[in-house]
């Protein structure tokens, strides 16, 4: 008998083997799954993950969860496992036997294979075992690394026939001499997304095959079964009932009927029976008003009819009458089992509420205080004085820390279920309530102190004249309705459509500001509504970088203004003309390039054509001609040392890719020499650390050996030019037109936008937000966990290391708001001819991403009970959260050049100035 070779599968997947008792006397079961994100999680415990499952899972603890495994261990079985070492992980002293391999180097996809069926010979021929696992990651990696169509997935599907062969083969053997059935499962736990990636909703990526090959399955000649849909959560319940073991509390899985179907009558009700008691128990924890859903009254009629069954079965031998009833209770129960399961699926998440509202409490707190803090933060001073002492010694803080901290008691010693804000110590809870209850009264005293103001603003005319421009408009209207449009799960999906939209719109605001100041007429400004005089001068005045009623830092070494563009000579005006044209062109190229969102996510785009195997030569082009202009591009500011080391850089990208079989050399036919290019990799890092250390080092100089401002700007762009060296490096092939158009926008908008029309501090911070944003749609990314390219963590590396492999994929993932803050910083410490400009920037651009976090996580507490709350929102949640500590990194770099340039300025300055 020769196994059933599965249908051709591209996700990766476990093999693995278990001897059990139940409907087999014998079992062993072959778990074939792959895992990133927890994996045996939904497939032991049949519960539903959560997604914060996917940052546990960097370093997994032990599942504590009731599951197979230890329902196993607690039977006496002998259970072995080789594989992922996630799995030793989460059942630490559970095996016998065991050889964990790390799961998270994806670069690696023949070793970590070869480790497993190693011990495959000498496994098969012992007896000692009851369960045997194993979980082979290659198929995986070479998703991560590759993608789907790459060449070696064809090898490794053979690799893994082989795998099942050698497996099913020995089994049966063994068979002929105990004379008991063995069982062999193949899964897997997710699938793949065209990308190479996986996390999200696409049928690709949520569609696995799940194969159950046993000689216990009476199988008639000619009987062809066509495959079935079920939920992963299904396969929990089904082992333990096969295994004879307890089906896991918290398992919302109903068991699979065709692994019993050929069992008597008695049997299939009995274990039918089990699986929805264990369901009916768990909907009564879950549930307060059990009582009325549809699948308790179900179970109620279903034990009704089994009870009649059971006792016809012993008082009568009419055999059609109770089949004929038993076929109506196993109808009853299967679909108790169908409604049950749905009902728990919808209702078993926990949501720890008191911690979340501590939490949306504190982060609002700050966001109000940030708001409040604009007309001086953004003053010519642009300092931001936050009045902590006396708020913290007045008797509303010492009233609300203790009504806070009794609240705290109060809830944390009546809830039923666990908090993790309860289960801090108490001196930590105490901390926190101390500090809401500060915030609460900074807060307090910040808008009195804005009420007062307010009054004092309205007796003076200074906002009687105040005017909007509609580049001041479209960065409100934008900001806002972004914000608002996180509300809505289809804006969370294709929230690249929105920044397409608004940098589009922005160009071409842009160009109206130009057409208009290069052919100057009469003003058509929007003038304010008198009654809101007082509320457009302080909005007028934070968006143009002033304090309302006085007079805004000059970001420009000169007084020009921008009127004089008419002035200029013709081929510099019409060059200025174009150039808001030109940025919109480039930002056409790049939206087909990658197709992301969930609408149109499937279709073919650019770089699918140009990531095809039969398209090298064409990629390769395209990646020369790209890493050239990266170069034109970069070296105009940077050191000879350092152009060479580009130089050098850039080349050994190409020299990695080519390692990769990504492009062609001229030298090297085919892809018989295709390696993991570590020693190209770490070429290109020594080039990558060496500019950044020059930078480092002309920064360190202008602060303490010189004040010339010209080497702290030479120092600040040896560092952009180093993260795009490593950018290089990290994208794709068919993404360094990405990395190349954005560049080229940079330059345009210094030179012929932001430079000409004397935009100042807070738009300029603004508009470099905004085309960050953009940029990181336009590199592939979306609000989905499966456009994550992991395989930039691994870049350069032997074998995992944690610390690196996060910093890798973080900066591959955000390289386009990275490279646009970095600019932000070169180009406002050039530019500048004040020490604010620095400080204006830095409290716009934390301002400006936190309130759609603010706002965000607003929503998100509010409709934690949404249909897609898992699918769309929890994943948009995890990139908030990410950004926001990009954000931190960028703002703290912010404030250390913001210090550097105030020690090299000047001691004295023209009063003048």
């Amino acid at each position: 008998m020769s196994p059933p070779r599965p249908p051709p599968s591209r996700y990766g997947a476990t093999l693995g083997s278990p001897r059990c008792s139940g409907p087999w006397h014998c079992a062993n079961s072959c778990d074939h799954a792959e895992t990133t994100f927890l994996p045996g999680q939904a497939l032991v415990t049949g519960s539903l993950p959560g997604f914060v499952d996917i940052i546990r899972n960097l370093n997994s603890p032990a599942l504590l969860e009731d599951n197979v495994i230890t329902q196993a261990k607690a039977a006496g079985k002998r259970m072995i496992f080789y594989g992922d070492d996630t799995w030793v992980k989460l059942f630490p002293k559970h095996f016998v036997e065991y050889d964990g391999t790390t799961s998270f180097f994806v670069s690696d996809y023949t070793e970590v294979d070869d480790n497993v069926t190693r011990h495959l010979d000498k496994v098969l021929k012992r007896g000692d075992w009851d369960v045997l696992i194993l979980h082979y990651l290659g198929l995986d990696h070479i998703g991560h690394t590759s993608g789907p169509s790459s060449p070696l997935i064809g090898r490794k599907l053979s690799e893994m026939d082989g795998v099942l062969v050698k497996i099913h083969t020995s089994l049966l053997a063994e068979e002929r001499e105990t004379l008991l059935p063995n069982l062999l499962v193949l899964c897997a736990d997710h699938g793949m997304s065209e990308a190479g990636g996986h996390g999200a909703s696409s049928t690709e990526e949520v569609n696995t095959p799940l194969i159950f090959i046993s000689s216990a399955f009476e199988r008639k000649p000619g009987d062809i079964r066509h495959p079935k849909r079920v939920q992963q959560t299904d396969l929990a319940a089904t082992l333990a009932v096969g295994l004879g073991l307890p089906i896991p509390k918290h398992s919302v899985g109903s068991l699979l009927f065709p692994i019993i179907e050929g069992k008597a009558m008695r049997e299939q009700l009995r274990f039918l029976h089990l699986n929805t008691v264990q369901l009916s128990k768990l909907l009564r924890e879950n549930i307060p008003s059990f009582k009325k859903e549809p699948g308790f009254q179900q179970f109620k009629v279903a034990e009704r009819l089994h009870a009649n069954w059971i006792r016809l079965y012993l008082e009568s031998s009419n055999s059609e009458v109770l089949v004929s009833l038993g076929a109506k209770v196993r109808r009853q129960y299967l679909d108790t089992l169908r409604t049950l399961s749905l009902s728990l699926s919808r209702q078993v998440a926990h949501y720890d509420a008191y911690s979340m509202a501590v939490g949306t409490v504190v982060v609002l707190e700050v966001l109000v205080l940030l708001l409040l803090s604009i007309p001086q933060a953004l003053s010519s001073e642009a300092e931001l004085d936050v009045p902590l002492s006396s708020p913290v010694f007045s008797l509303l803080f010492y009233l609300t820390s203790l009504a806070l901290l009794g609240l705290h008691v109060m809830v944390c010693t009546s809830a039923g279920r666990s908090c993790y804000f309860c289960s801090l110590p108490w001196p930590a809870a105490g901390v926190v309530m101390l500090l809401v209850s500060a915030l609460l009264c900074v807060v307090a005293s910040a808008l009195a102190k804005t009420f007062l103001d307010g009054k004092l603003l309205r007796k003076s005319p200074a906002g009687s004249g105040s005017r909007w421009s509609e580049l001041e408009l479209l960065i409100l209207l934008g900001t806002v309705g972004h914000v608002v449009s996180l509300g809505a799960s289809s804006f969370i999906e294709e929230e690249h459509q929105t920044w397409y939209f608004l940098v589009n719109t922005l160009c071409l605001a842009l160009c109206h500001q130009v057409y208009k100041n290069c052919f100057p007429g009469p003003d058509r400004g929007l003038q304010c509504c008198p009654h809101m005089a007082d509320v457009c001068d302080c909005v007028a005045a934070t968006l143009q970088g002033r304090k309302p009623g006085g007079d805004g830092a000059e970001l420009w070494g000169t007084h020009e203004s921008p009127a004089s563009l008419a002035t200029r000579p013709g081929h510099e005006k019409w060059v200025l003309l174009a150039s808001p044209w030109l940025i919109l062109a480039c930002c056409r190229l790049l939206r087909p390039l990658n197709q992301t969102g969930v609408q149109w996510a499937h279709r073919p785009d650019l770089g699918h054509w140009l990531t095809s195997s039969d398209r090298k030569a064409e990629l390769s082009v395209l990646a020369a001609l790209s890493l050239v202009v990266l170069f034109a591009l970069v070296q105009r500011r940077c050191s000879r040392a350092s152009k060479i080391a580009m130089a050098l850089g850039l080349l050994g990208v190409y020299c990695y890719r080519a390692a990769l079989g990504n492009v062609l050399l001229p030298w090297r036919q085919g892809s018989k020499d295709i390696s993991q290019g570590i020693v190209e990799a770490r070429f290109v890092y020594v080039f990558v650390l060496g500019i950044l250390f020059t930078g480092t080092r002309d920064l360190l100089r202008s602060q303490v050996t010189t004040a010339d401002p010209k080497v702290r700007a030479a120092g600040l762009w040896e560092l952009h030019s180093g993260l795009v060296l490593l950018a290089a490096l990290l994208l794709r092939p068919h993404n360094l037109p990405v990395l190349v158009l954005g560049l080229l926008i940079q330059t345009v908008m210094a030179r012929c936008i932001w430079k000409p029309l004397r935009h100042d501090a807070a738009e300029v911070t603004i508009m470099h937000y905004w085309f960050g944003q953009a940029f990181f749609y336009f590199q592939g990314n979306s609000n989905n966990v499966a456009t994550v390219d992991v395989s930039a963590g691994f870049v350069g590396l032997s074998t995992y290391v944690e610390v690196p492999a996060v910093f890798l994929t973080a900066f591959a993932t955000y390289t386009g708001p990275v490279l646009w803050a970095s600019h932000l910083v070169n180009f406002l410490s050039s530019e500048s001819s004040s020490g604010s400009a620095l400080r204006h920037a830095c409290f716009c651009y934390a301002l400006i991403c936190s309130l759609p976090v603010s706002a965000y996580l607003v929503l998100v507490t509010s409709l934690r009970y949404h249909l897609f709350i898992w699918s769309v929102f929890s994943p948009k949640l995890l990139y908030e959260g990410m950004h926001l500590l990009i954000t931190a990194a960028v703002c703290a770099f912010f404030t250390a050049m913001d210090q550097t340039n105030t020690k090299s300025q000047p001691s004295s300055q023209d009063p003048g100035k």
